[in-house]
């Protein structure tokens, strides 16, 4: 009696043990497959989300093999650049009879990068303009994601300003500020939504072989709904000296923020210098220098030397004047981009007048040093050191604050 009523406890406890078990290997079993897809999922999810996005738009599909073809097997001597993603190829595809940029996203690209990538996607299959890089096609093989964009050849509006060899003469700025500020009235008024590029600057900006201009390099941009607000970021993203300073505090990344951007560029078009550096000859920044050239009376002396007074007055005074007027600290001073290319354009446009409040007052620290830290407002005069345009030309210019 006593061993039957043993036997059976021994039996429930066996059985006990073995649902514990069971319910154990169930658990175990059930977080490997989670990780598993999640892990598959993380990978997967990019490639398929630019598929979608692709498939719904013009660009044309290719296989690993065509761009292979077309770069001579990713050749060394093919690649031009490396972005953020990765490195950029050179290469002809014969159907089109053409040459093409090609940007590769691999496997083991950061996090960022991949974002950049897909935000880039997302913005550039919507986007038809004259003065914006078009996006031919793409591949999303299982090793890499690539886009495929038309071959610009004259390469970046930053490395013609600085060139040490030759100068881009007055008629050529001047056609390219124009062609910037129409890529730009493109994006924020005449796409379904508004479209904030948030990383205008020479090196986004290329030049065809007839020196027109044509906007890349949309990994930072964001769609917006044309009169909402914009969202807050909890990441700042831009580029030093480019970047709008009421972004940094605000975060919310907005038209008039490009609008500030845009306004640099007019003025380091203007002057030959660059925005900011960290050499250690010390001279005041861009900004901040023309505005005391303007408070003197004195604007014209701002244009670059190297121009050497080969220049038309009128549009020279247009272009650093509204590159002031865009460039204020306070948004609701900014003109909108129709504002401001409506003062470009027209030569008998009345060139609007700046108060005190383009300066500094008190002794406050300006937003722009808030934004930047304490750079003393350095900045390279010119135009001679290729490193220079080595470092402003590469996605390590990328200034990232992580607000708290």
């Amino acid at each position: 009696m006593v061993s039957g009523r043993k036997q059976h406890v021994l039996t429930a406890a066996a059985v006990a043990v073995g649902s514990v078990l069971l319910g154990l290997v169930c658990t175990i079993a059930g977080l490997l497959v989670w990780c598993m897809r999640k892990r598959f999922g993380e990978e997967t999810q990019g490639p398929m989300l630019l598929h979608t996005e692709l498939c719904s738009s013009g660009p044309r599909r290719y296989s690993r093999g065509e761009l292979a073809a077309a770069t001579q097997g990713f050749a060394e001597e093919e690649r031009i650049g490396r972005g953020g993603f990765g490195p950029v190829y050179r290469g002809y595809l014969g159907d089109l009879n053409r040459m093409v940029a090609i940007k590769v996203l691999s496997q083991g690209s950061s996090l960022q990068g991949a974002k950049e990538f897909e935000a880039e996607v997302r913005v550039m299959t919507r986007l038809r303009h004259r003065n914006i890089v078009e996006l031919i096609g793409w591949c999303d093989g299982s090793r890499e994601v690539m886009l495929v964009y038309e071959f610009v050849p004259n390469g970046s509006l930053d490395k013609h300003l600085y060139d040490p060899r030759r100068v881009l003469p007055w008629s050529d700025r001047y056609r390219i500020a124009l062609g910037v500020g129409s890529a730009i009235l493109y994006l924020h008024t005449e796409c379904e939504q508004c479209v904030v590029h948030g990383d205008i600057k020479p090196a986004n900006i290329m030049l065809d072989a007839s020196c027109n201009a044509k906007l890349g390099d949309f990994g930072l941009a964001r769609l917006v709904d044309h009169e909402a607000d914009p969202r807050t970021t909890q990441v700042v993203a831009g580029t030093l000296g480019y970047i709008d300073p009421e972004f940094v505090t605000s975060r919310r990344p907005s038209a008039e923020s490009d609008v500030y951007s845009f306004g640099v560029v007019l003025l380091e078009i203007a002057c030959g210098r660059r925005p900011t550096s960290t050499q250690s000859n010390r001279n005041p920044a861009l900004v901040n220098w023309a505005r005391d050239m303007y408070r003197q009376n004195s604007i014209l002396e701002a244009a670059g030397r190297r121009l050497d007074g080969e220049f038309d007055e009128q549009q020279l005074k247009r272009v650093l004047v509204t590159g002031l007027w865009c460039a204020q600290r306070d948004q609701g001073q900014r003109p909108s981009i129709a504002q401001a290319m409506d003062v470009l354009r027209r030569e008998d446009a009345e060139l609007p007048v700046f108060g005190p409040e383009m300066h500094v007052v008190d002794g406050i620290r300006s937003l722009e040093e808030r934004a930047y830290g304490d750079l003393s407002g350095e900045v390279s005069i010119c135009e001679e050191s290729p490193d220079e345009t080595e470092y402003h030309s590469s996605k390590e210019s990328i200034y990232l604050l992580a607000l708290e």
